[in-house]
């Protein structure tokens, strides 16, 4: 009678464990998804952008410090621009040279071409003189056959008409070396230019490297990390600060093959964090993996990172994430909730954002 009575009591406990198991689970059980919409586990990442030095140098400044908001332009760093100054005042001074260069050059081009003109003039007064001389000399050689003029007059005339040929090919000489001399001029002209071009391009070059040497966020974001420390030397690309753009944020997740199959790229997403399950952020999924991949380890189960799962990218709309700005936090776990079927409705605890 005493073990029947144990017996029973044992029993009846194990109703009321059971009976208030079930009710805790009722109470507490997450509800189920309706049809058309699937869920993934995730994190909240972002764009990360690192703000690097372009050229080596030393970080003269660093104006912005982990967790700062910076806006795009704002100047965060600057790195030692000494060198550079002294690069570029030095190409400043082979420019005003190259200038002058060219003034010279053309200078001698127009002193080359007066003296082809005078070597024309030359030519002239030599073709005269060697037309004067052929004709004395044609007629010394008629009046020499007749004794008309003696034979010293005629060896005379002979040679002057031969000295007078020979000034003439001096001074066409003379002229063809004035053109080339006016070739050699004009390619100094055009070296001299040259060289003016150059002295700008190094001027811009280095005046671009003086430039990027002030280091400015690329868009608006949060200080992440400060990488380096003012007076460290920095190889080129070398990282100061790490930026994260709090325009592009977005949580990815995976979904097993038969459901991301149906995902739509521009479909409907409701994102849920663990840190406040209150709020229910609208997204839209932007990628979708086109090849499928083990479920990554923070999936709990051993059975469900067996499943061949895809990647997907719900992104939350920026003009969103501009009203929410100092709220938005890179890392936080959560839900991802995404529409397989557009006519699906969602349940009532995803209903309502924050933008509606």
């Amino acid at each position: 009678m005493k073990a029947s009575r144990v017996r029973w009591l044992v029993i009846l406990s194990a109703v009321v464990v059971l009976g208030g198991s079930y009710y805790a689970w009722k109470i507490f059980a997450k509800p189920g998804l309706p049809a058309g919409i699937a869920s993934g586990n995730g994190r909240i990442e972002a764009t990360e952008i690192d703000i690097s030095a372009k050229t080596p140098g030393r970080i003269k400044e660093i104006l912005a410090q982990e967790g700062d908001f910076v806006t795009a332009g704002q100047t965060l760093a600057r790195m030692d621009t000494e060198q550079l100054d002294a690069q570029r005042r030095q190409a400043e001074a082979q420019l005003r040279r190259a200038v002058i260069s060219v003034d010279t050059a053309k200078s001698l081009v127009v002193q080359r071409e007066a003296e082809r003109e005078a070597a024309v003039a030359v030519i002239e007064q030599r073709d005269a003189q060697l037309d004067a001389a052929q004709r004395k000399f044609a007629r010394s050689e008629q009046l020499v056959k007749t004794n008309a003029v003696s034979q010293q007059t005629y060896d005379d005339d002979f040679a002057n008409e031969k000295a007078a040929k020979a000034n003439v090919n001096a001074a066409r000489a003379q002229l063809a070396a004035a053109e080339a001399a006016i070739s050699s001029a004009k390619a100094q002209v055009v070296d001299a230019e040259a060289a003016v071009d150059a002295a700008h391009a190094a001027i811009e070059s280095i005046t671009a490297d003086i430039n990027d040497s002030v280091l400015v966020s690329p868009r608006d974001g949060r200080i992440q990390y400060r990488v380096a420390q003012i007076g460290e030397v920095l190889s080129a690309g070398g990282r100061v600060l790490n930026l994260v753009d709090l325009g592009d944020v977005y949580m990815t997740f995976f979904l097993p093959t038969a459901q991301a199959g149906l995902v739509k790229i521009g479909a409907e997403a409701r994102i849920v964090l663990d840190a406040a399950p209150q709020f229910t952020i609208p997204a839209k999924v932007t990628y979708v993996a086109d090849v499928a991949q083990f479920t990554p380890k923070t999936v709990e189960t051993e059975e469900e990172r067996q499943k061949l799962t895809f990647r997907i990218k719900a992104q939350i709309p920026p003009e969103l994430l501009r009203k929410y700005i100092q709220q938005v936090k890179t890392g936080l776990p959560g839900m991802a909730y995404v529409r397989l079927d557009p006519a699906a409705e969602w349940p009532a605890s995803l209903s309502r954002t924050p933008a509606e």
